[in-house]
């Protein structure tokens, strides 16, 4: 039986992944040892999604919790399942710039020296398989800071006329801008997943994303926009929106339409690519249509108030152009808009949050 390994299998992307290939009839090995609660406190904690992940599909998903550092740990599985690999599907991380710069250490080893370990271990155990790797657009730095921008009403935007207005691609440099901690942690291991593809020929992928988000999400204040967002309209919690006139711009992504993309790749893949995915110009709000959006369909006033001072390097304007990705997948489409995404939010949280 053809088996995928999923890392941060009780995050975001990892538990779509798990549901995804589960469906298809692929056997999951997850590895999840919850450091999201580590990084953002108890209520990030993934517990309760890998719990229903338990309950839902029984013995088609087999559980560690296991760090993705321990380099003994993950050779004992990889050695356990071998050849039966036949995916690596990588999202665990530690997802937030400004908690990198608490604790720098910790940041780089989980995000560069982890995916060491993943690539290492595929290379030795299972070469043939596909890795995928959950990258991040903070790899750009904050070079998009530098676009001609134009101040509208509700948000930053680009000139029609601007070769990037459907969406920043991936010639963009990586080189000469300020990433954040966490940015350079991500490079690192981008890096390396290409070089693993190019230097050993391994059919590996880098999906560059924006924003990630749906209902399995566990927001919080430093990671998790739309889910955290929705949930302090939902409850009543303060928001804070930090500088850029609360008008800075993300393209949206829902888990399944990025699932969906890494399936596509798994199915045909290619050695050493990068592809930036997002929601595009399909799905993209700035932070002041969010709450707008937010509010009408909790159908309550977010409690939230502005800080001037932006977090360091953030992107004042971010849409990810995904042509590339959609000429090598043409079948590929994206499904869900911001709204579509709200929506989805708020009714499969209620009961949780309210």
């Amino acid at each position: 039986m053809s088996i995928v390994l999923v890392t941060g299998s009780a995050g975001l992307i990892g538990s779509e992944s798990v549901r995804f290939f589960a469906e298809r009839g692929y056997k999951i090995v997850g590895i999840d040892n919850n450091m999201r609660q580590v990084f953002f406190g108890a209520d990030a904690s993934t517990e309760w999604n890998r719990d229903r992940l338990l309950q839902e599909y029984g013995d088609r998903y087999i559980h560690h919790t296991v760090d993705i550092r321990d380099q003994e740990a993950i050779s004992q599985i990889f050695k356990t399942y071998s050849k039966d690999i036949s995916l690596i599907i990588h999202t665990a991380a530690q997802p937030s710039h400004d908690w990198a710069a608490s604790d720098p250490y910790t940041d780089f080893t989980v995000n560069a020296n982890g995916t060491l370990v993943l690539l290492e271990n595929t290379r030795q155990h299972c070469p043939e398989a596909v890795f995928i790797f959950c990258s991040t657009n903070k790899v750009y730095g904050d070079t998009p800071n530098l676009l001609p921008l134009v101040e509208q009403e509700f948000r930053w935007e680009i000139e029609e006329t601007h070769p990037y207005y459907q969406g920043i691609d991936e010639t963009m440099s990586i080189d000469n801008c300020k990433h954040s901690l966490f940015g350079a942690s991500k490079v690192a291991a981008d890096v390396l997943v290409q070089e693993y593809g190019r230097y050993f020929g391994m059919k590996t992928a880098s999906f560059r994303g924006g924003c990630l988000t749906g209902p399995s999400h566990s927001g919080t204040q430093l990671h998790g926009f739309l889910s955290y967002l929705m949930k302090c309209t939902m409850t009543g919690k303060p928001y804070q929106i930090y500088g850029y006139k609360g008008k800075q711009v993300r393209d949206n992504i829902h888990s399944y339409d990025l699932v969906n993309a890494f399936y596509h790749f798994y199915l045909a893949p290619r050695v050493a690519e990068v592809y930036n995915i997002g929601g595009s110009r399909f799905s993209n709000c700035s932070m002041l249509e969010a709450i707008q959006h937010c509010e009408a369909i909790a159908e309550k006033k977010l409690n939230w108030n502005y800080v001037e001072s932006n977090r360091i390097g953030d992107h004042i304007w971010w849409i990810g152009d995904v042509q590339k990705f959609k000429n090598h997948y043409p079948e590929w489409e994206l499904t869900y808009t911001v709204k579509d995404i709200l929506k989805e939010i708020y009714t499969q949280n209620v009961e949780r949050w309210v």
